[in-house]
């Protein structure tokens, strides 16, 4: 479920920023608002999965490359979905707010926090962390 969010999320993105760029009269409300609403639904994630991270540190050691990066936490294939649609948001931000620099499309820049979120949140819910060693 969370890999799926995470895809759907990014295509929303993707297609209102790309649409924005090509024509901005018409889709740069629609890119701005799924900017802002991916934005806002990520740093509620964020926040979410770190607090289920933090509940889950009094049994395991949890780092913050293995919380949020999936380093060595995550099966291959999750870190590599989860990765690939973060990193597809970061490029489809960085190339649509190139396209049309000062306009809404610098939003866009704000949408990986969605994608970063729930990485974190795959990593505290699923993730495999090292037993905490007690002194």
């Amino acid at each position: 479920m969370i890999i799926k969010a995470s895809w759907i999320g990014t295509a929303l993105f993707a297609v209102t920023a790309i649409a924005a760029a090509i024509d901005p009269h018409v889709f740069a409300g629609v890119a701005l608002a799924v900017s802002l609403v991916l934005f806002f639904v990520g740093c509620v994630i964020f926040f979410a999965a770190f607090v289920y991270a933090v509940g889950r540190s009094r049994e395991v050691e949890i780092g913050i490359g293995g919380l949020y990066f999936l380093a060595g936490t995550a099966p291959r294939p999750v870190q590599l979905h989860l990765l690939g649609s973060l990193g597809t948001e970061v490029v489809v931000a960085f190339a649509t707010a190139s396209a049309r620099p000062f306009t809404s499309l610098a939003f866009g820049m704000l949408v990986p926090v969605y994608g970063l979120g729930l990485c974190g949140l795959w990593g505290a819910r699923h993730g495999t962390f090292a037993p905490r060693v007690t002194s």
